[in-house]
């Protein structure tokens, strides 16, 4: 983790894409991305626990949304919304003697 001095001069700005924000558009991709994978099953009702075909299709669909944004936000990070952060000047105070 990198810690400056109070009052380091900020040399600029970069834009980075708000990794926070992200998480409602993983969880949309997901139900988008199971809904298509699952649209011609049977629709069937159990009251006991959710079968074992059904968790692999919801673990790899989360897997290829997290893909997918990962690959969008790396190639195209206009399209998030982005926040700005500081980079710091180093100083001769902050290199090693």
């Amino acid at each position: 983790m990198t810690f400056t001095k109070p009052g380091g001069q900020v040399g600029g700005y970069r834009n980075e894409v708000d990794q926070q924000k992200l998480g409602p558009a993983l969880v949309i991709t997901a139900g988008l991305i199971l809904g298509m994978r699952t649209i011609r099953w049977e629709a069937t009702h159990s009251d006991g626990l959710a079968g074992e075909e059904w968790e692999k299709e919801v673990e790899h669909s989360a897997r290829v949304a997290k893909r997918m944004l990962t690959f969008l936000t790396t190639r195209y990070p206009d399209l998030f919304q982005c926040k700005k952060v500081p980079w710091y000047v180093a100083t001769d105070e902050d290199s090693p003697k």
